[in-house]
């Protein structure tokens, strides 16, 4: 009877395990703007101190990892995919925690959401995925909820400024970065996908700060506490979760499921910001929710 029921629970977990690294995913991922605000550093330099206290935090663990499958050779090919991954990834980070210190919060994070367009879009014409309409039906509802979330900001701000154009070309790095990365995932593991992703990005920030002439040093304490917990919560925490998802989920549907990430941000500065909510953020929150329900439902192709 053990062995009977030990399979049937195994394919169980195993068939969850996928979301449950993408909830917490979207859970380190909600930080990233309370800690990026509380930094308040150059874009460039937080996110060279996110990706390179992440890749150096990862090291021996990736290190372990790699001399254990030694004997099987990873594909260079999917490597050079993870190396894409990460400068995609290095230009959404640049971009975005540029703009989010020339435009509020909310605008940023609202256009930085764009990035599950350019992810459908490219699946359709990348790789081929024939999503249903009622697919699409889904992502615009989900897309819709965020922006009745975050849109109560910009209709204060209502002109598109230099920060806000940040944001959205950041939304389009950010789309590429998750084709990329699903990609890699094909061939790579998790960590290994990851970790050559996060030390590109790390090359190419470090280039990216000296080119600017952006301080990486010099800052007060606060400033690399906030940047550790970026590190450590949103980077490894988040990322590595959402690599996981990405070796099991397309990543259409994990982009648009990261749409939960404006109602986890807001659900969190309850807590850390005392910022209350509004019945149009819980208005918001519910469309994303039903949205993300209505995507997952017809993630299949028809």
């Amino acid at each position: 009877m053990q062995t009977r029921l030990a399979r049937p629970t195994s394919q169980l977990s195993a068939h969850f395990l996928p979301y449950i690294a993408l909830a917490l995913g979207i859970l380190g991922l909600g930080f990233s703007a309370i800690f990026v605000k509380w930094a308040n550093a150059p874009g460039g330099v937080s996110g060279f101190y996110r990706m390179g206290i992440a890749t150096a935090v990862m090291a021996l663990p990736f290190a372990v990892h790699a001399a254990r499958r030694r004997r099987a050779p990873l594909s260079r090919r999917h490597l050079w995919f993870a190396v894409l991954a990460g400068l995609f990834f290095a230009g959404d980070l640049a971009a975005w925690n540029t703009g989010v210190l020339i435009t509020n919060a909310a605008n940023a994070t609202l256009f930085g959401n764009t990035s599950p367009f350019w992810v459908s879009l490219g699946a359709l014409l990348l790789f081929k995925e024939k999503l249903r309409p009622a697919f699409w039906g889904g992502l615009a509802l989900a897309m819709l909820g965020a922006g009745v979330i975050l849109g109560g900001d910009f209709l204060t701000h209502p002109a598109l400024g230099f920060g806000d154009m940040l944001a959205a070309l950041a939304g389009f790095f950010y789309g590429l970065f998750f084709l990329a990365a699903q990609r890699a995932r094909e061939k790579l593991s998790s960590l290994v996908a990851w970790w050559v992703s996060a030390a590109a990005s790390t090359a190419a920030l470090l280039v990216y700060c000296l080119l600017l002439g952006q301080p990486v040093w010099g800052y007060p304490p606060a400033t690399y506490w906030s940047l550790l917990a970026l590190a450590l919560v949103t980077q490894v925490g988040g990322y590595i979760s959402i690599n996981y998802a990405l070796g099991h989920l397309p990543a259409s549907l994990v982009s648009a499921t990261l749409l939960g990430q404006p109602v986890m941000t807001a659900l969190l500065a309850v807590v850390f910001l005392g910022e209350p909510l509004s019945w149009v953020q819980v208005g918001g929150g519910a469309l994303v929710l039903a949205g993300i329900w209505v995507v997952h439902q017809n993630k299949k192709a028809s």
